[in-house]
């Protein structure tokens, strides 16, 4: 089986969410099942030099972009195992961040078609395309539209498109169809989505949807959220029509990276079995954000992207009465400014209850995953997640909302073999209640330290996942 894993962004090179983490974890673990895997992205200028250093050069050829050619440039290089190519163009990669260009369409658009057209280039005709969210949803539709009919070498090729965040869809206006996707204007339709003014837009997602042979998305839970309309944002009568197509599979995390008993940014390291070590960086991480030592206060962690849909409106309006409790707050972001001047004031305000760090520095936020006591996430939305993740595998216990990822990793203390506290309504109240009940339970040491083991326990290795994508794959 011959995978071409085809992602905007991929770990070590280049990151700013979590698809970034599965392009750099899900490949390895599929060649770990006896897959070969290989990843496929685009050259930006901002990855690291010394990365570059590392690039050898393939070749080049060049791609439609509508009524014209373009270049691009073919590099490969290896990371953990697992070789990475590389598609080049400095008029579109040459930036200084990955997202937010006004040319985004046409980048992505490009990019699409490239590593379709790339595989002619690199000595791989793969058994499956696998893409990844609206950036790569056109190389189903290129595959479809302007390859397989031309070119017997792509016959046989498979496509999977794998949704992580269904909020980003890639909508742009209609002239951009033959002015810059090149798609002949018959097959509008596949890319026609309502533009909420009684017009007509395309979709890059919604045309990958309808073109590729099946749908996944990062766990089970999200993938019956999409066919309701309060999380599909506007594609759910598509998702419903498909949804023989659509399954869900929960994304792991690199368990080599996050591994307390070896994690050299912590004071001390522990494991399930010596998780009476914990206390040590619980101390250390107080002492290093110049907060009191006090054992019977919860130390509440959230370390996450300041934006509403992470619930941080619920955190708002409860936060001063959650204090009272009995409750000390880590909180380690960027994001919205509404939320960093809030959680500033906050600090300003409690400054021996509260610390905010404005920005994300990955050695402290695992020093603050390994101090805290709890880990809240009370999302409105959450297709997979791996902060809770992260938090149950250094043994502070997640308090999480039941949507999407969240409700397929974590266990609530009152039922079988728990591994954190859940609540159902996005309720501030409800999520207060959550807490408290995390608070109880922590003023019973040995409870809390049964919870802890259970969490720690928990396998949120990519192994499980890598072998059910493969059972997905031999499906097409």
């Amino acid at each position: 089986m011959k995978i071409l894993f085809a992602a905007s962004e991929a770990t070590p090179f280049i990151a700013s969410g979590g698809l970034a983490d599965v392009a750099g974890s899900l490949p390895r673990a599929l060649l770990d099942e006896g897959a070969v895997c290989r990843v496929i992205m685009p050259l930006y200028s901002a990855i690291k030099p010394e990365l570059r250093q590392k690039l050898r050069y393939i070749g080049n050829f060049t791609v439609p972009v509508a009524w014209r050619e373009q270049y691009c440039g073919l590099f490969e290089a290896p990371a953990n195992g697992v070789k990475y190519y590389f598609l080049d163009n400095e008029y579109y990669f040459r930036r200084n961040s990955i997202y937010g260009f006004y040319d985004d369409a046409e980048r992505f658009s490009f990019f699409s078609r490239a590593l379709v057209e790339a595989v002619r280039h690199i000595n791989f005709i793969p058994d499956v395309l696998h893409a990844n969210d609206w950036q790569t949803a056109l190389a189903p539709v290129y595959l479809d539209f302007c390859y397989k009919e031309r070119n017997p070498v792509y016959n046989n090729i498979k496509t999977l498109l794998t949704i992580h965040n269904i909020g980003y869809q890639g909508q742009y206006g209609p002239e951009l169809m033959e002015s810059v996707l090149g798609i002949e204007p018959k097959y509008f339709s596949v890319l026609a989505c309502n533009d909420g003014r009684g017009g007509l837009d395309i979709n890059f997602l919604k045309a990958g949807i309808e073109r590729a042979n099946k749908i996944s998305t990062v766990s089970r839970t999200y993938a019956r959220e999409l066919l309701d309309p309060w999380y599909a944002h506007g594609l759910d009568g598509l998702l419903r029509e498909r949804s023989f197509k659509l399954s869900g599979i929960l994304n792991g995390i690199d368990t080599k990276l996050y591994n307390p008993g070896t994690d050299t940014a912590l004071w001390k390291n522990y494991s399930a079995e010596t998780v009476e070590d914990k206390s040590v960086n619980r101390s250390e991480l107080l002492k290093s954000l110049n907060l009191p030592e006090d054992g019977n206060s919860l130390v509440l962690a959230m370390v996450t992207r300041l934006a509403a849909h992470k619930g941080l409106d619920l955190v708002k309006y409860i936060f001063e009465e959650m204090l009272s409790h009995g409750v000390r707050v880590i909180i380690l972001g960027t994001g919205e400014m509404v939320y960093e001047g809030y959680f500033g004031y906050m600090q300003e305000k409690h400054p021996d209850k509260v610390r905010f760090i404005n920005g994300f520095v990955p050695d402290f936020a695992r020093k603050i995953y390994a101090g805290a006591d709890a880990f809240l996430m009370p999302s409105k939305s959450e297709p997979c997640g791996l902060s809770q993740m992260i938090a149950a595998r250094y043994g502070t216990i997640p308090i999480v909302r039941e949507t999407g990822g969240l409700a397929d990793t974590i266990r609530d203390e009152g039922g079988e073999n728990p591994n954190g506290f859940t609540f159902k309504t996005y309720n501030a109240h409800d999520m207060l209640g959550a807490v408290d009940r995390a608070k109880g339970v922590f003023s019973d040491k040995d409870r809390w330290r049964r919870l802890q083991r259970n969490a720690m326990n928990c396998d949120f290795s990519w192994a499980v996942s890598a072998k059910q994508y493969i059972d997905l794959y031999n499906s097409l």
